[in-house]
């Protein structure tokens, strides 16, 4: 062999490492992360069949969103607690507290709505900066905290209104509730279909615009940095079918009475949120601190602050809940929120939280919000008994649970 020949030695230190060999990327889904859209579709056609198509109707799909409002606002925060690997126990209470402050200001004490609105917003926030102190700071867990606080604020509420009930609320604050876009720009016709909002129908369009278009940057950015990505064939097709649910929800949105305004308000929420947890410094936080609460602290994560902030966020949407919710009613009453807390974390959890935390979306937990509403006006609409719904929302919560375990033993048992 020629001395002039390369060894060993210079090989491992001049040659460039080979490539990595990356495998083609199949057809599988990500059970993880689609199995609970594909369950919400199984849920959704089931009782299509079986109400007959009323299910889809133009005025349930809207009595859906709107019936089920206050509780998707409940579960955006909830998510993020539950990420953070707590819980909050108290969410029904502060909703019967701040609608029971709104209604004095608004209506005892004649203050302008959005002032009192605001006032009440704020109110909401001083709550949770109580309970989240107490966890952040002092160390008590947040089961214990909220459950005192389920206590404490369910007594405020019947200190404040006794009794009673306390209303008519402003328009303003009925039409946010129950409220529907006025047509801006007239009816169109579609065919057998009939008239649909012109201006209801542009905002569909400009939703599948925008999806299309945070969908094809996240794809190119994560091709940019040589993560893998799904196939082409298959992206389109998600794609495709999110601009065909997005387009069927609004155009029956459309024909009824339009866009219905909590649905604007719903939408602000989850955009900002989703970008909150996926973009900003603040949301990865929350996810390394649910993940690994020391591998968090010692990459220099203020993990007490952000504890502490998640609850005054979550106390925060409590009190826009809680306005939203007596809006709808027209009045503050002591009964209000009762069992809310569980239909958020049921949410949240059948949108793919996991128990131990690091894991959700906000995205998740809206769907799986909508979810719980479904099978409520479902069941409602075939006739079913009030045990029966409790029956069917139980097997579906502890089968949601199920499967984050199961998928997480199968991953484990993979590698």
């Amino acid at each position: 062999m020629s001395s002039l020949a390369p060894t060993n030695a210079d090989l491992s230190v001049d040659a460039p490492p080979p490539a990595p060999v990356r495998k083609g990327p199949g057809f599988s889904l990500n059970l993880r992360q689609s199995g609970i859209y594909l369950a919400f579709a199984a849920i959704v056609l089931l009782f299509t069949i079986l109400t007959g198509g009323d299910l889809l109707a133009p005025q349930n799909i809207s009595n859906i969103i709107v019936q089920n409002s206050y509780i998707l606002i409940l579960a955006i925060g909830m998510i993020l607690i539950i990420i953070a690997g707590h819980i909050d126990l108290s969410v029904g209470s502060v909703v019967a507290a701040c609608g029971a402050v709104a209604a004095v200001l608004m209506v005892e004490h004649s203050v302008p709505w959005p002032l009192a609105i605001l006032i009440t917003l704020v109110v909401g926030g001083v709550i949770g900066a109580w309970q989240g102190y107490w966890v952040a700071y002092f160390g008590i867990p947040a089961f214990i905290v909220t459950l005192a606080g389920m206590l404490l604020f369910r007594a405020v509420t019947l200190m404040i209104l006794g009794n009673r009930g306390i209303g008519p609320f402003p328009d303003e604050v009925r039409t946010l509730s129950n409220g529907f876009i006025d047509g801006y720009l007239g009816n169109i016709g579609l065919g057998a279909l009939g008239g649909a909002d012109l201006l209801s129908l542009l905002v569909g369009v400009a939703s599948v615009v925008g999806i299309v278009v945070v969908q094809w940057r996240a794809r190119k950015g994560r091709q940019k940095y040589g993560q893998a990505v799904e196939p082409f064939p298959l992206f389109v097709t998600k794609i495709v079918v999110a601009a065909v649910l997005v387009m069927f929800v609004v155009i029956q949105l459309a024909r009824f009475r339009n866009l219905p305004w909590v649905l604007v308000l719903l939408a602000a929420l989850v955009l900002g949120y989703s970008v909150l947890t996926n973009k900003a410094v603040f949301g990865r936080q929350i996810y390394a601190i649910g993940g690994n609460l020391q591998a968090a602290t010692l990459s220099g994560v203020k993990v007490k602050s952000v504890i502490f902030w998640i609850f005054v966020n979550m106390g925060v949407l409590s009190a826009l809940a809680g306005i939203i919710f007596a809006g709808r009613l027209n009045q503050a009453n002591p009964t209000a929120g009762n069992s809310f807390e569980l239909d958020a974390i049921a949410a949240a959890f059948i949108g793919g939280a996991a128990v131990q935390g690091g894991v959700g979306k906000v995205v998740g937990a809206i769907t799986g919000g909508l979810i719980m509403g479904v099978i409520n006006n479902g069941m409602s609409l075939i006739g079913a008994e009030s045990e029966e719904v409790m029956l069917v929302k139980g097997a579906v919560l502890l089968a949601a649970v199920a499967f984050d375990i199961w998928t997480k033993r199968r991953a484990g048992a993979s590698r």
